[in-house]
């Protein structure tokens, strides 16, 4: 990955941030990209506001999924406000995840730009609930 590359991610990170953490009165002091070489952790949050967030896959360099960075950085602005992993921690990942895919930030599934995407044979109505849980692709 390059520079430029890191620097658009770190950038629409941080809008996203933003725009997540006034939502949840969230305070945080930066937003950086973590170093090439740590590869036992997704992103990191110091208690004095300042989150790392891996970009790039452990093993082929390639850039993360930006769905899978959103997923991370709800995790660390979780950690904002709790600085553990109990229940009320979980609970409130869990909003944080929940408002970023209502607001469109966080769409898990979503393929990568420039890959080949075959349509599903039915889409969801909008209004539609999630099922919950694990979900079994068909994939033939």
């Amino acid at each position: 990955m390059d520079r430029r590359t890191s620097r658009i991610l770190i950038e629409r990170l941080n809008r996203d941030a933003e725009r997540i953490s006034a939502h949840f009165g969230l305070r945080y002091k930066s937003i950086t990209a973590e170093r090439a070489n740590v590869k036992s952790r997704y992103g990191s949050c110091c208690e004095d506001g300042e989150i790392k967030i891996r970009l790039r896959h452990a093993v082929t360099g390639k850039p993360l999924k930006y769905s899978s960075l959103v997923n991370t950085l709800c995790h660390e602005l979780a950690h904002l406000r709790y600085f553990h992993h109990g229940e009320r921690f979980k609970s409130f990942y869990l909003q944080i995840l929940e408002f970023a895919r209502a607001q469109r930030i966080y769409r898990p599934g979503r393929p990568a730009e420039g890959a080949a995407v075959r349509s599903p044979s039915r889409l969801p109505a909008p209004d539609e609930p999630r099922p919950q849980g694990p979900v079994q692709l068909a994939l033939f």
